[in-house]
């Protein structure tokens, strides 16, 4: 296995990743490596996709105006 220097890190991101391998159990070492290896896994974002998403959800259904009263039943109503 390789071996990985990190310089200037910042004390309160020390304190927080302790704080998080305290949580998880693990040595502040491990941390760091869940943390690098949980970034380097994530997928890629694509921008067409997203925007077509937040369309989507953004999109009024049929027939459905908003409107103060209709907010405020649909409000009411969600505290029921």
């Amino acid at each position: 296995m390789a071996t990985l220097t990190i310089k200037n890190v910042p004390d309160p991101l020390v304190r927080r990743l302790k704080a998080r391998a305290t949580l998880h159990r693990r040595s502040l070492n491990r941390e760091v490596v869940a943390c690098l290896e949980a970034l380097a896994q994530t997928a890629p974002v694509d921008p067409e996709t997203l925007l077509a998403r937040a369309r989507e959800v953004r999109r009024t259904p049929a027939g459905m105006r908003l409107n103060d009263r209709t907010l405020a039943r649909l409000k009411a109503a969600g505290r029921a």
